[in-house]
């Protein structure tokens, strides 16, 4: 077993490489960079890109974790739901229920389901140490006691 002594830094590594991550989404959504395609930026693919870059930016490097964390995960439960169920799912020759709500792998669902609730555990805990929060000394933001 890892020792507790190692959970703040295994956290922030945890909310670095997600974020990272993340922002990788947006960026290929906004800029078309990774092979993505550069939608319409008011388009609603493209209001994703616009929120999954600045998110992204944000939980990685640990600045209003919260509020960014909670945005994010708002806006992958609406991806999931809207998206992944809704329109794959239900679709012409989807999954139709229960599986195309419970189960990810047949709405093509892994993504937003595992992003919003990593997100949605970064908004309750904050960003804990390496992070802007944490070196500008906000012990609200930053989740530290």
């Amino acid at each position: 077993m890892i020792p507790d002594r190692y959970a703040p830094a295994t956290y922030a590594l945890f909310r670095i490489v997600f974020g990272f991550i993340f922002f990788c989404f947006g960026t290929q959504k906004m800029f078309g960079w990774f092979g993505g395609t550069v939608p319409a930026l008011m388009s609603m693919q493209g209001a994703a890109g616009v929120i999954e870059t600045v998110t992204g930016l944000l939980i990685m490097i640990g600045l209003f974790t919260r509020l960014a964390a909670f945005v994010a995960s708002g806006e992958m439960a609406v991806a999931y739901f809207y998206i992944h169920v809704s329109v794959v799912a239900m679709g012409e020759g989807g999954a139709g229920l229960p599986l195309g709500l419970l189960v990810p792998l047949t709405n093509n669902g892994v993504n937003a389901a595992l992003f919003c609730v990593a997100f949605l555990y970064m908004a309750s805990r904050g960003s804990g140490i390496c992070s802007v929060d944490g070196v500008i000394g906000g012990k609200g933001r930053s989740g530290s006691a």
